[in-house]
């Protein structure tokens, strides 16, 4: 398990993934994008209690 941690740290730290980290976070700032996702939560929840 600590070598996928290892890995996601590298990952973490690459150009590419402070890319990805911005990207995430501008997406997550957005007020549409957070309703969205946590309608998306809210189904999946919904589905595991079944």
């Amino acid at each position: 398990m600590s070598g996928v941690l290892q890995r996601l740290k590298q990952f973490a730290q690459s150009p590419q993934g402070r890319r990805t980290i911005e990207q995430v976070r501008r997406t997550a700032a957005d007020p549409r994008r957070r309703a969205q996702a946590q309608r998306l939560f809210g189904k999946l929840r919904d589905r595991r209690s079944v």
